[in-house]
C-alpha cells in the first residue's frame, strides 16, 4: 500500500485507553563525510520506586511502580568539531538533570497538567540553553556553539514533544507518516512566507542556516521551544533524527522502513543514509507502542 506524508501543526488523534508498551533503539553514525560526530541522543525509562531500608516482612528490597514513562532525546551540534559535540552532550545531560530533579510527572495527567508538562519540557530546553551559553563564555574555544535538541517524553499513552532546530520527530500511524515538528530554518521560513517555493527548499544553498536553536545567543532572544501533545494508540511509531538522515532519504522511503522492528529499523535508516552518501552525521531513535 502507497505510503502518505502529511505535516501536522496541530496533532489531534482519538484517545487510547489501553496501556501501551514500549520497545525502542537509537543508532547514531559519523557518516561517510564528517571526521567526527557531533550528534548525541538518549533513551531512558523513568519508573516510581520504594527502595526497602529495613522491615521485618518478606518483600523485594526495591518494589515499582506500574507507572512508566519513557524519555527519548536527538540532538544535532552545532559550532565545529570541538563544540558541537559538547554541545549535543551538554544540552542532553542538562535535559535529564531537569528530569531527574524538576519534572514532577510520573502518573497519569489530565488536562491543565499536560499543559503544566509541555510548559517544564519549555524550560528544561532553555535551562539546557543557559548551561551552554555559560560553558561558552568561559571557554573560547568553544563560543558559538550550540544544538538542535528534539525530544519524546511519552507518560503511559499520552505523547509529549519539544523541539528547536533542525532535527525531526515523526508519527507513524498505519500507512501515514505525520511530520509533528517543523525546521527552524531560514529556508523554512522562506517556504512560510512565500518567498521560495517548497519544491526549491530541499535543495537550496542556504537550508542548513538555523534560525533557533538550544544555546543561542542571548542577544538574540531566547530559544522558542516548539511543544506538541497528542494521544499515543497501539501500532504507533516514533522516529527522532537528526537531518544527516533526512537529508539522505526521502519521507516515503522513512515510512516504508519504519512498520519493521525498532532495531533493524534504526540500522536500514543508518545503512541507507550512508548509501547515498551520508554527507552527514545520522542519528535515528524508533520507539514502537503495544499493547
Amino acid at each position: 500500500m502507497e505510503s502518505e506524508t502529511t505535516e501536522t501543526e496541530t496533532v489531534e488523534f482519538p484517545a487510547c485507553q489501553t496501556p501501551l508498551t514500549v520497545r525502542s533503539f537509537g543508532l547514531t553514525d559519523r557518516g561517510q563525510v564528517r571526521d567526527s560526530n557531533e550528534d548525541n541522543f538518549l533513551i531512558a525509562t523513568l519508573v516510581k520506586a520504594l527502595q526497602v531500608k529495613q522491615t521485618s516482612l518478606r518483600q523485594p528490597a526495591v518494589q515499582h511502580s506500574s507507572d512508566r514513562s519513557y524519555l527519548f532525546i536527538v540532538a544535532d551540534g552545532l559550532g565545529g568539531r570541538a563544540g558541537g559535540e559538547h554541545a549535543s552532550a551538554l544540552a542532553i545531560d542538562s535535559v535529564e538533570a531537569f528530569v531527574l530533579e524538576s519534572l514532577k510527572w510520573f502518573g497519569a495527567c489530565e488536562g491543565d497538567e499536560q499543559d503544566v508538562v509541555l510548559a517544564d519540557f519549555r524550560k528544561a530546553l532553555r535551562e539546557a540553553g543557559a548551561r551552554i551559553q555559560a560553558e561558552a563564555s568561559d571557554r573560547p574555544e568553544l563560543r558559538g556553539m550550540g544544538t538542535t535538541l528534539t525530544l519524546a517524553y511519552s507518560l503511559n499513552n499520552e505523547l509529549f514533544v519539544a523541539h528547536a532546530g533542525d532535527s525531526r520527530c515523526y508519527l507513524h500511524r498505519g500507512d501515514t507518516l505525520h511530520r509533528l515538528t517543523k525546521d527552524h530554518t531560514l529556508v523554512a521560513e522562506m517556504v512560510h512566507d512565500g518567498i521560495l517555493a517548497a519544491q526549491e527548499a530541499r535543495h537550496h544553498r542556504w537550508r542548513h542556516v538555523i534560525t533557533n536553536f538550544v544555546g543561542k545567543d542571548s542577544a538574540e532572544g531566547d530559544v522558542d521551544v516548539e511543544v506538541h501533545k497528542l494521544q499515543l494508540a497501539p501500532g504507533d511509531v516514533i522516529l527522532l533524527c537528526s537531518d544527516g538522515l533526512t537529508e539522505m532519504l526521502s519521507d516515503g522511503e522513512i515510512s516504508q522502513i519504519l512498520p519493521s522492528e525498532p532495531e533493524q529499523a534504526c540500522r536500514r535508516l543508518v545503512e541507507l543514509a550512508n548509501e547515498r552518501g551520508g554527507r552527514d552525521n545520522i542519528t535515528a531513535v524508533v520507539a514502537r507502542f503495544a499493547e
